[in-house]
């Protein structure tokens, strides 16, 4: 029942925002089943959501954006690997806790907040190359992603779309790469299988809370939870300190 909630939970985030399940659902699920089996799991539904998601909103998913960030994202992940093996965990995540705390903090308190209204190269690529690095050292791509979307004042169905066009190919090759060291074991699939039972119904419940948020509470709503992100990375990083 445990796993059961904390799937249909982070699914209901992850569908009605784009991002956040694995954030919430990786360290809830270890409390009861070993890491090892719950961050595969949590990249199975990552997938199963980013295929649901563009399946019914296809058309509203920037695809060169999509495509700009993706590709940088590849070129990041041997970077994210090499910090992983050499440089402290808690540094990194103090670094990253303290740079999304003061930009989205920064955000929703100015009175004129930082817009892009076209698409910017400089930043697609940034941000992209930051999420590769961030996803090869500790599975964490969305925060760079997000400031990107919110910078460019996506729709909330733009945003969501656009962010699961980025997920599912980044996702699927993450799940390769755990099919090919073993991780992805038997237990993995059964856990995935029973939990379809409560993720489809909560991606439903997604969308439709999606759909009913307007743009300037979504875009609040996106940096307020970045912020609380970025508080329990640094707070990661004290304890680990």
């Amino acid at each position: 029942m445990h796993v059961l909630a904390v799937i249909f939970f982070a699914t209901i985030v992850r569908s009605t925002f784009g991002f956040g399940e694995a954030l919430i659902a990786v360290p809830l699920l270890a409390l009861t089943i070993p890491v090892e089996i719950a961050t595969p799991l949590a990249v199975l539904l990552s997938i199963t959501v980013a295929a649901f998601i563009i399946a019914q909103d296809w058309r509203k998913v920037h695809l060169r954006s999509a495509g700009w960030l993706l590709a940088p994202t590849f070129i990041g992940i041997p970077f994210g690997i090499a910090i992983l093996t050499g440089v402290r965990e808690q540094i990194v995540k103090a670094v990253l806790g303290t740079i999304i705390v003061a930009f989205s903090g920064y955000f929703l308190l100015a009175k004129r907040p930082p817009v892009l209204h076209t698409e910017n190269r400089v930043w697609l690529l940034s941000c992209g190359f930051v999420a590769g690095v961030l996803g090869g050292a500790y599975g964490m791509n969305g925060p760079p992603l997000v400031l990107y979307g919110a910078m460019r004042r996506w729709s909330p169905q733009h945003f969501r779309a656009t962010l699961q066009g980025y997920f599912l190919p980044a996702s699927v090759v993450a799940l390769l790469g755990y099919r090919w060291t073993g991780v992805w074991v038997p237990a993995v699939t059964h856990y995935y299988l029973v939990s379809l039972a409560v993720a489809v119904p909560a991606i439903v419940i997604g969308r439709v809370l999606n759909h009913r948020l307007r743009q300037e509470s979504f875009i609040a709503y996106i940096h307020a939870g970045l912020v609380c992100i970025g508080l329990v990375l640094l707070v990661q990083a004290i304890r680990k300190g």
